[in-house]
């Protein structure tokens, strides 16, 4: 388990109170398990998400006031729709979002998805906007990770957490 799952709300203990070993046959490191088989990550998703859309994209507790949109994309390899909830931050001609799954050593699965199909839809606030994922790099992904960890100090305890440099998603408009 991460340092940044503890800030999230989420107990430390659940994975080891069923026995569950970080890297076990169903789980990555990183992950925190309820049962062996069902991310504990995936409930909380769940509420958030249904909060969000409740409260016309707002939503209280660690995250009231932050910039949250809803991140619609395909898996990967099973095409299935998935619904991520992130921060994200305005940038030029879109939004930026983060992969930085609290700091742990591997990538999140939206990430992932949205590499594989770039296509996304997002919730943001009341609105639903299509647009296209592409990576950041060089000078505009420093510019950006720079402005997300001076305004959410908790991204820069992500980036001390993990070896993986975390990447920075930029989120366009798509072309009618």
């Amino acid at each position: 388990m991460t340092a940044g799952w503890d800030k999230l709300g989420i107990p430390g203990t659940a994975a080891r109170a069923v026995g569950c070993q970080a890297g076990g046959p169903h789980q990555v490191p990183g992950d925190i398990w309820l049962d062996g088989r069902t991310p504990l990550v995936s409930d909380w998703n769940t509420k958030i998400i249904e909060e969000f859309r409740a409260n016309g994209g707002a939503v209280g507790g660690q995250f009231a006031g932050a910039p949250l949109l809803l991140l619609h994309t395909a898996g990967a390899r099973s095409g299935q729709q998935r619904v991520n909830p992130m921060m994200y931050q305005k940038v030029d001609g879109g939004y930026a979002v983060f992969a930085s799954k609290a700091g742990a050593p591997v990538n999140p699965d939206w990430y992932h998805n949205l590499v594989a199909h770039p296509q996304v839809t997002a919730e943001i606030g009341t609105e639903t906007v299509e647009l296209v994922a592409r990576v950041a790099d060089g000078d505009e992904r420093e510019r950006i990770w720079a402005a997300q960890k001076a305004a959410y100090p908790g991204f820069a305890d992500y980036e001390r957490n993990t070896t993986r440099q975390i990447p920075v998603i930029v989120l366009e408009p798509a072309r009618s």
